[in-house]
């Protein structure tokens, strides 16, 4: 009999990719929340989705055998509380939320890895004198305790900017962070994390080359298997591509591994998949961790599917099942993959998206790219729901080639090989 796995945010991209890995052939997978129940929603009632998804595991012959995501809040948030609530192999909440929880996991960071952290600071968005409280010079980051794709996250280079940004954040902080907080004050954590007024942190910013160490953590060890680029635009605070594998110098990638380390086993991190972005600071020749995540990136799927053969899914999937994750291999088409986000920096209407015949095009010319376009013909891009606070995404390029410089040509030729059109708001 085929194992139950429920996927929280389940969506047809990443079922395609989890279909394909080894682990899948014993595996059937049910939803225990769609995608549309999660995203796009005018509130997150979590304590509902919970519910939802535990009457779902239920109801099916077999009972489940493991429960997984690869999204964000809240469905990174839930999987722990439905794995102890269904006696299914996973994280603790706490250990979790000493990840996702951006103050708390400085606190715990602040322990263990004190020379590889920004100087950092709590503050209430809604308390009086607030720019005096936090204390730093300029630039610094300002952003929620709990986000995802960097919503409402903001560099700050002077006063007026951040009197504005601060009425922006007022606006848009309960969005998360209140269902954020009645889900922690509903679990056994401590009261000085679960009754803080504040609900932002400043940060001093990091600089240098940013960059994603992909790993697991089973039955204590700590494992990193793979270290993805991260690269930003002309416009600095957006990425525009994800590479792997990672051209950093082994010894900055091995020091980055040792700090990761020390840090998961500090909290008790186990039986998890985890993602964690650091920077390297060449003048210096330090490395910083900008935060970690405790599930695999399903934007990088792709990249070590490309690169290896199998997509990391497949860790994910047999740390679900309780089994030791074993080597995804080196049996890839390709030597190096990027996934590369189409941006604009302008609010408008979207006036043309690419046809699949020109989709089709580009796939028979660069077999095995991937054109994923996330807008519609018509959409209002200032409408569109958690981007980051400086662009609007408008697709997803999916690219592997057998040198690095490919990557970069084959992109261009894909864009143009494909239509967008945006009419500008002014």
């Amino acid at each position: 009999m085929k194992k139950n796995i429920f996927v929280v945010g389940m969506d047809s991209f990443n079922l395609e990719k989890l279909e394909k890995v080894p682990a899948a052939e014993e595996c059937v997978f049910h939803s225990a929340i769609d995608i549309d129940e999660m995203r796009n929603v005018d509130k997150f009632d979590v304590d509902k989705l919970l519910s939802l998804a535990e009457s779902r595991m239920r109801a099916v012959e077999g009972g489940p055998a493991g429960v997984i995501t690869y999204f964000d809040f809240p469905a990174q948030d839930m999987v722990p509380i439905l794995a102890s609530r269904m006696g299914l192999p996973g994280p603790s909440f706490e250990s979790v939320l000493k990840c996702e929880h951006k103050y708390w996991s400085r606190l715990e960071q602040q322990k263990v890895i004190s020379k590889h952290i920004p100087t950092f600071s709590a503050f209430d968005p809604f308390a009086e004198d607030i720019f005096d409280s936090i204390n730093m010079p300029f630039p610094f980051w300002i952003k929620p305790f709990r986000s995802f794709r960097s919503f409402l996250a903001f560099e700050i280079e002077n006063r007026g900017q951040f009197e504005g940004i601060i009425e922006e954040i007022r606006e848009g902080i309960d969005f998360i962070h209140k269902p954020f907080m009645q889900l922690l004050q509903n679990q056994n954590l401590p009261a000085d994390i679960t009754q803080m007024k504040e609900s932002c942190i400043a940060e001093t910013p990091l600089y240098g080359r940013q960059c994603t160490l992909e790993g697991y953590v089973y039955n204590g060890k700590v494992k990193v298997y793979g270290v993805v680029d991260s690269v930003r635009d002309q416009h600095f605070s957006s990425f525009s591509r994800y590479e792997y594998p990672s051209s950093l110098p082994k010894w900055v990638q091995k020091k980055m591994m040792k700090v990761c380390k020390r840090f998961i086993r500090s909290i008790g991190l186990d039986n998890s998949a985890f993602n964690v972005e650091f920077f390297y600071d060449p003048f210096h020749k330090q490395v910083y961790l900008l935060e970690i995540n405790t599930r695999i990136s399903q934007s990088h799927a792709d990249l070590f599917e490309k690169v290896h053969g199998v997509s990391h899914h497949q860790i994910m999937l047999q740390l679900a099942l309780g089994e030791k994750p074993k080597s995804l291999g080196n049996n890839g088409k390709f030597r190096y993959a990027a996934k590369f986000m189409l941006r604009t920096f302008d609010s408008g209407k979207v006036v043309a998206v690419p046809s699949d015949e020109e989709i089709a095009l580009v796939m028979n010319e660069m077999p095995d790219t991937i054109v994923k376009v996330l807008v519609n013909e018509g959409q209002q891009l200032a409408k569109m729901e958690l981007q980051d606070s400086y662009s609007y995404e408008l697709a997803d390029i999916f690219i592997g080639a057998n040198k690095r410089s490919e990557l970069v040509d084959k992109y261009d030729r894909v864009i143009e090989m494909i239509t967008f059109s945006i009419k500008k708001d002014f």
